[in-house]
């Protein structure tokens, strides 16, 4: 039993469609970090590695690169036929739609409560007012780019 677990993990980390949508994420965060970083938009080392392992938002998005190239891997592999292909496909659907409608206007939201709430701080209504976090969506053109470099990673892990 534990031959076989073991098989299926050294499967699963020698996989092109996992290797594919990892790398996808990775380069996605790089990428990112490399325009924020030459725009003058990073302003610790902290800073730099938090965008570079986890933080949203920016050129290009690493959700629409990670979902685009494992629809991609799904549809090179089981062909665009099959049922997983289509659950992928409305994955990418869901993603796409929460980052550039939902999250965005949950930022733009929460910029306008922080505004709000520092107003009434500084009027002595509130004793304490904590910001809420201004989570960043994704404009269409980040998506898009996102969505080109997945799909191109998924074609160059089965393909090259």
């Amino acid at each position: 039993m534990l031959k076989g677990l073991l098989e299926q993990l050294q499967y699963l980390f020698t996989s092109p469609t996992c290797l594919a949508c990892v790398f996808s994420w990775f380069l996605a965060q790089f990428l990112k970090t490399l325009i924020k970083l030459f725009a003058g938009k990073i302003h610790s080392v902290k800073e730099l590695v938090e965008l570079l392992i986890w933080r949203t938002g920016g050129m290009p998005s690493s959700h629409s690169a990670l979902v685009a190239c494992i629809t991609t891997c799904i549809g090179i592999t089981s062909g665009i036929k099959s049922d997983v292909f289509i659950l992928s496909c409305c994955f990418f659907m869901v993603t796409v739609r929460d980052a550039v409608g939902v999250r965005r206007a949950n930022g733009i939201q929460a910029k306008v409560l922080n505004t709000i709430g520092n107003q009434l701080k500084d009027q002595g209504l509130f004793q304490e007012y904590k910001n809420l976090k201004e989570v960043q969506g994704h404009s269409p053109m980040e998506v898009l780019i996102g969505s080109i470099l997945g799909i191109f990673v998924a074609f160059g892990f089965h393909f090259l």
